[in-house]
């Protein structure tokens, strides 16, 4: 949701963090995948709840100095969340004053949580049979400070309950949601692209790799999980599909991709993420031309050539 995936976009979405994962943990991850192809994920939701008994006996209201000490006893998924995203008791409990629906609403997603670990295990089950190679490292559920909606790299996927509860303007259905999320950060996992940290201008980068990156993490999340991540992004390119096909042809090239995604505003009515529905769009149409689908679904993961693969996706713009 690297943001939304998020972090897989992500509200106030950034660029998702990526950690470079060593050519070694590749080859002995892809050989243990292969060797046990039937997968059953590690959902870990610890962190839930022991947040949540401590907003109990805090009549939802703990302080700065007893979340700092929620984040000191948690799991390791939730302190490395925490570094990275300067998640603090301190700004966990001022959002919590600025916004205590948020928490409250957050609750009630908890309640889902047994339903969504059936159906990223059926969705994971899929993308091990189609994609052998695949790689199933945990998911952790925890409580933050609002945002970011998750991270993502070698070690597994974090999810923000209380930032991905709140993102309804990805999708209204909050249990498709945390599925189809999951989904589509676990396809990060499987990217090469996708584990490295590149930032606006890096000469790695451009709004071709960076929209085949997401929109192919997208398509996989449709195809595992039976819908994309944020089918909002459709809905704010309609009637207008041909006109931002266009303009992603002529600046494809440009290294700055900051007009393309992890561009989400709140209380917007704006396009974001625009680059998220294009690469879709693309990756999507390569899949429907191709003849074997596996080899095709390797070729969405693995992208070595991002020009090849758009010139034999068949992709024009308004389709």
């Amino acid at each position: 949701m690297r943001k939304p995936p998020f972090a897989s976009p992500t509200a106030g979405s950034r660029l998702r963090l990526r950690l470079v994962v060593l050519a070694a943990w590749f080859a002995v991850a892809a050989a243990a995948s292969a060797a046990e192809p039937m997968v059953e994920p590690d959902i870990r939701t610890d962190d839930v709840d022991r947040f949540y008994a401590l907003y109990a006996a805090t009549d939802g209201k703990p302080d700065a100095a007893q979340l700092d000490e929620y984040l000191a006893q948690g799991t390791d998924s939730l302190k490395q969340f925490a570094q990275l995203r300067r998640v603090t008791g301190e700004r966990i409990a001022a959002q919590m004053a600025a916004d205590p629906a948020m928490y409250r609403d957050a609750r009630e997603c908890m309640k889902l949580l047994p339903r969504v670990k059936r159906r990223v295990a059926a969705s994971l089950r899929t993308l091990g049979e189609l994609y052998p190679r695949s790689k199933f490292p945990p998911v952790a559920i925890v409580v933050g400070r609002g945002k970011p909606v998750g991270i993502t790299n070698p070690a597994g996927v974090t999810i923000g309950l209380e930032a991905l509860c709140a993102a309804d303007f990805m999708n209204p259905d909050p249990e498709d949601r945390f599925v189809r999320v999951i989904a589509h950060e676990y396809a990060h996992i499987q990217q090469p692209a996708a584990a490295q940290d590149l930032e606006p201008g890096d000469p790695r980068a451009s709004v071709l790799g960076m929209s085949l990156t997401e929109g192919g993490a997208e398509f996989v999340a449709e195809l595992i999980a039976g819908g994309v991540a944020n089918p909002g992004l459709a809905v704010r390119v309609r009637g207008r599909e041909r006109d931002v096909g266009e303009a992603f042809l002529r600046e494809q090239d440009d290294r700055d991709f900051s007009r393309w995604m992890f561009n989400y505003r709140k209380g917007s009515d704006e396009p974001y993420d625009q680059g998220y529905w294009v690469g879709y769009r693309i990756a999507r149409a390569y899949y429907e031309r191709a003849a074997d689908k596996r080899a095709a679904l390797a070729r969405i993961l693995e992208m070595p050539d991002a020009k090849a693969f758009l010139r034999e996706s068949g992709w024009v713009p308004g389709e």
